[in-house]
């Protein structure tokens, strides 16, 4: 089925938004923001028309716009730390934008960004933002006799290290929280499994009695029945037996007319 001009528009400008979140932007950086916000709105409308296209399309459009929308809210954290989580819990998108994509632009996109953090919690942890700071420590560097390359390797290791302690936490936390959950609803299920099970039990055991005692009065109108049979028969059999014995005693006393 031929896109429609709406779905073609909106394909451009995703691939726009995507080029430009994997450029470093400045702080006074909102065409990101205005056009995601664009996106938003042309998404809710192409759902809306006859033409749309199928629901797996419908669902990469919509995984693709929410890593957007994550990026834009991981840039607005303070901390560096928790803006490399953020971006490490996003999911980009599994298809290519446009068709010359080799690697869908979503996902170079969310190693570049991861990239980019990775770089900020590093400069952040050697103190190489402000080089006053940066001066000081190779002045400190210098003074111990300790060998830069040495001391810097060092201090990168436990940065990369301490950065994979958080992001181990950050896991083990929320492997946590869905244990957790999980636990609730097998209970939650379990119970309303068990409840369904006494009442199917219960109804079970009803209906068991209800036959019981259908069987019991349909044997007892049984017996009621050929108990009115038997009468209605010794009645007939008596009603006959007092006619035919009439008709005798009137047949003897009142002989025939000669």
């Amino acid at each position: 089925m031929a896109s429609s001009r709406l779905e073609i528009n909106f394909i451009r400008l995703l691939s726009r938004c995507e080029s430009i979140a994997a450029e470093k932007r400045g702080e006074t950086e909102w065409r990101l923001e205005k056009y995601v916000g664009a996106l938003e709105d042309m998404l809710v409308a192409l759902r809306k028309t006859p033409s749309k296209p199928t629901p797996e399309v419908l669902t990469d459009y919509t995984r693709k716009v929410d890593f957007l929308k994550g990026i834009l809210d991981a840039e607005k954290l303070s901390s560096t730390t928790e803006k490399a989580l953020a971006n490490q819990l996003l999911a980009p998108g599994r298809t290519p934008t446009i068709a010359n994509e080799r690697t869908p632009a979503s996902k170079t996109v969310h190693m570049q960004t991861k990239a980019r953090c990775t770089e900020e919690m590093r400069n952040e942890l050697l103190g190489t933002d402000a080089s006053g700071t940066g001066n000081a420590n190779q002045d400190l560097r210098n003074r111990r006799g300790v060998p830069l390359d040495e001391r810097q390797t060092a201090t990168e290791l436990d940065a990369v290290l301490q950065h994979h302690h958080l992001l181990q936490e950050k896991l083990a936390e929320d492997m946590l929280h869905l244990a957790r959950n999980l636990k609730n609803n097998t209970m939650a299920a379990q119970n309303i499994i068990k409840q369904d099970n006494q009442t199917l039990s219960h109804s079970m055991r009803q209906a068991d009695v209800n036959f019981d005692k259908l069987k019991t009065e349909s044997e007892r109108l049984e017996q009621h029945t050929k108990k009115a049979v038997n009468w209605f028969l010794w009645i007939m059999l008596f009603l006959v037996s007092f006619t035919f014995i009439s008709m005798i005693l009137f047949i003897r006393i009142f002989p025939r007319l000669r």
